[in-house]
């Protein structure tokens, strides 16, 4: 028997589907909005392991991004503007300022998804994307299937498919927390990250064009270190994309993190060329989440496994065209277990 409620409405009336599973030594909730992941627990762990909201209206009023898929182009795309087979579009913008964000307005993770198939330890969501939305070509067939798996592993796996050209970039957009739920900073948690290059950005978080190595700069994570940055390095937090690889390929460990005091460990696996690692600066503070947890900027971290942002506009970056004979597949795994 599946576990469904309706946990809210969207401002068309929809009701809010919230499906929990379990599996592998993990418990989970998602939602038919934006295929939000809104809790996720690991057994002998007793804080969230993502920032989530206790109150559909939270999902509403913030737009954090907290579980979502960032769809039908996860990301940046400078200016909203893209061509395809010599033709040129342009997708609707948050802000003009924000060029092309994650779909846009009307982006994946402000929709609601239909619920298409459930277990005990799964959901599949589904989402029928007409031609033209958020000016956009082809109209996008899109599933999701959240599964827990043995060994505390977390499944996301994402398929489409276009009935013509299109840009099809699919990213899981979960702020994690490894120690307290959100309460503390994570600029303590120790990562590695299994990319030579990263991609420098301007003012407005564009890629510059740089694929740029990380020897010798604050961008390093080959060796296992603290999130937050070295002393010198002017950053207030990442916001960048990881290089992988060169193209989407079998599944691989591309990121390990811990927990600077629970010692929980999550080891990122996936089949996608980039990891936008996110450090959660730019969140709003005084936020309250789930079990009543009040959100600081530094939170949670997001690893998004993607293609490399604004690739429409640089054709030397892994590309997110999909065409109609084609099925766009994405396999990412957040695998957990306790220090």
């Amino acid at each position: 028997m599946v576990n469904d409620d309706v946990f809210g409405q969207t401002p068309a009336g929809e009701p809010v589907r919230r499906i929990a599973i379990a599996g592998g030594g993990l418990t989970a909730s998602v939602l038919s909005f934006g295929t939000i992941l809104q809790d996720l627990r690991l057994e002998g762990h007793g804080a969230p392991l993502v920032l989530g909201y206790d109150d559909f209206a939270e999902y509403l009023a913030h737009r954090n991004f907290f579980g979502a898929t960032a769809g039908r182009y996860a990301n940046r795309i400078r200016d909203g503007r893209f061509v395809i087979a010599g033709a040129r579009h342009a997708i609707d913008p948050d802000h003009p300022e924000m060029h092309g964000l994650h779909g846009g307005p009307g982006g994946y993770a402000l929709r609601n998804w239909t619920v298409s198939a459930a277990g005990s330890d799964f959901v599949t969501l589904s989402l029928h994307d007409r031609a033209g939305t958020m000016g956009f070509p082809g109209a996008m067939e899109v599933h999701c299937t959240y599964r827990l798996k043995s060994g505390g592993t977390l499944s996301i796996e994402f398929s489409a498919t276009t009935d013509e050209p299109t840009l099809c970039n699919l990213a899981h957009h979960s702020y994690f927390n490894l120690d307290d739920g959100g309460a503390g900073s994570i600029l303590d948690h120790r990562m590695t990250i299994a990319a030579g290059a990263y991609l420098p950005v301007d003012a407005a978080l564009i890629p510059t064009g740089e694929v740029r190595p990380v020897d010798g700069t604050a961008y390093d994570f080959r060796l296992a270190r603290k999130i937050r940055p070295p002393a010198g390095a002017e950053l207030p937090g990442y916001d960048h994309n990881f290089c992988v690889s060169a193209a989407r390929g079998a599944l691989k460990q591309a990121v390990w993190a811990q927990g600077a005091s629970s010692g929980v460990e999550m080891e990122v696996w996936t089949t996608e060329p980039g990891v936008q690692f996110y450090t959660g600066q730019y969140l709003e503070p005084g936020m309250t989440g789930l079990d009543g947890i009040v959100y600081q900027p530094h939170s949670g971290f997001c690893l998004e496994p993607q293609v490399w942002p604004d690739s429409p506009n640089r054709p030397y970056f892994p590309q997110a065209l999909l065409r109609p004979d084609e099925v766009y597949r994405q396999t990412t795994e957040y695998r957990f277990r306790l220090g």
